[in-house]
């Protein structure tokens, strides 16, 4: 019975001798693995505009000032309307009030304020898909100075409205280059390219075509320009045979 039990000892210590063994040339001889970072971009025109204006009307009265505003407004709306943009197009905002005073000095020092009358705004936006119809109508707004309109435009803000499609191309083309290069790098250190363990989408960036636009981390959004580059990374790891 003690020489069985011997020999089941002493088949314990070989099996555990080759499992410990094995485990250490895994722990010596790890699997190799690359990590690469593909690149994806696309250029493309923007096919949505947003322009806003805001116009301005001044008065001692305030009843005064808002009738000169809404006949200001219907001046802004029909001259758009000239212009071959849509009513329903032109979405006009709340009015905003603000009451002018200016201050009052004696020998110097501040005594108070003088009343100088009311300052009423309102701010009119176009949103369409003719974008150069609205750019158009943006650069020649200052027309309805001659009609007593003072009018103060902004830059166009500029869209595109199938960016998850464009986005969906971009990954195929930021993974694409990633494998290209992982295959690459394999190829010349006398392997081959295994399976994709992982795969992680980087920052989605849209900046203005040609520009010298920094890239932020938060991932950035142009919309000053209507021509426009859209840039994904993907980080790819693949064993290595």
């Amino acid at each position: 019975m003690k020489h069985l039990n011997a020999i089941i000892f002493g088949v314990a210590i070989i099996i555990a001798a080759n499992f410990l063994g094995s485990a250490y040339v895994k722990r010596s001889n790890p699997a190799r693995v690359i990590s690469i970072t593909g690149l994806g971009n696309e250029n493309f025109t923007s096919d949505l505009i947003v322009w806003e204006g805001r116009f301005v009307a001044f008065n001692t009265v305030l009843k005064t000032a808002f009738e000169q505003l809404n006949n200001d407004k219907e001046i802004v709306r029909d001259y758009l309307v000239s212009k071959g943009i849509s009513p329903d197009n032109i979405i006009f905002n709340s009015v905003q009030t603000i009451e002018q005073r200016d201050n009052k000095y004696e020998n110097g020092n501040f005594v108070g304020t003088i009343f100088r009358g009311y300052e009423l705004s309102q701010s009119v936006q176009i949103e369409s898909s003719d974008v150069a119809l609205v750019e158009k109508v943006s650069r020649e707004i200052t027309e309805l100075l001659n009609k007593g309109v003072q009018f103060n435009s902004s830059p166009p803000r500029y869209y595109y409205t199938k960016l998850s499609d464009l986005k969906i191309k971009m990954i195929s083309k930021a993974t694409e280059d990633a494998r290209i290069r992982a295959e690459k790098i394999a190829e010349n250190s006398g392997g081959t390219l295994g399976d994709l363990i992982t795969a992680r989408m980087g920052v989605f960036q849209i900046t203005g075509q040609n520009s010298d636009e920094a890239y932020s981390w938060g991932g950035a959004y142009n919309t000053a320009a209507k021509k426009k580059t859209a840039s994904i990374t993907m980080r790819l790891e693949y064993k290595v045979k």
